[in-house]
């Protein structure tokens, strides 16, 4: 009867942590840092029709290209979503993704979107050249990639707008320690690789976006 318990114990926390990684997926987190920003800062004034436009794009090229373009790439290769954690096939996937980023920030370029929300992309952007890099020898967690930039994300805009972010940081840091114990559970990824990944993102983007760092970059992209 224990030994029952404990394997529905076992059965539930492993459900559990599959269903915060699928709802914290690195594809989701520009689009949720955009809907964040329309919702909660001086943004909500924006038109309607602009958010509507400009989350359009973003869900365009950062949820559904790489979503739609991986999967093309598992069933032409026979490859299940599991086959994808090693570390040697995560590479086309990475390039997809980066692929559908850079047309993200043409086409936000193209339509004039202002640099502070450009600059979300390009941190996503950066990030994932990295990861893919350090993949080379080293696997990281995207997912703790996106949490680390999302962290980094709060820094930066409290020092560019002026807000306190204390309580958005310990939210998210909150979500981040979750979703690295998530990972963890499902054995995709150690406490090394999760600590990495969460570092590389805050890192990317706070060189991106932070006011005192970002003129390199915005030089780069206008």
């Amino acid at each position: 009867m224990v030994e029952e318990q404990h394997i529905i114990a076992d059965k539930t926390l492993i459900r559990t942590a599959q269903v915060i990684s699928a709802i914290f997926t690195p594809f989701s987190i520009p689009f949720l840092a955009f809907v964040i920003l329309f919702i909660f800062s001086y943004l909500r004034i924006m038109p309607l029709q602009y958010k509507l436009i400009v989350l359009g794009v973003v869900y365009c090229f950062t949820i559904l290209m790489p979503t739609l373009t991986i999967f093309i790439f598992r069933k032409i290769n026979g490859f299940s979503p599991k086959d994808l954690v090693e570390r040697k096939r995560r590479y086309v996937p990475f390039i997809l993704t980066i692929t559908s980023y850079v047309f993200c920030l043409l086409m936000m370029h193209r339509l004039n979107i202002p640099w502070y929300m450009t600059g979300i992309i390009l941190a996503a952007l950066v990030m994932m050249v990295i990861c893919v890099i350090v993949n080379l020898k080293w696997k990281l967690s995207e997912h703790m990639a996106g949490a680390g930039a999302v962290v980094g994300g709060l820094v930066a805009f409290s020092a560019l707008y002026g807000y306190n972010p204390v309580g958005w940081l310990c939210l998210f840091i909150l979500v981040a320690g979750v979703l690295g114990t998530a990972r963890i559970i499902l054995q995709h990824h150690t406490l090394g690789e999760v600590m990495g990944g969460f570092t590389v993102g805050l890192i990317c983007s706070l060189l991106v976006l932070h006011p005192l760092s970002n003129m390199l970059f915005r030089v780069f992209l206008f």
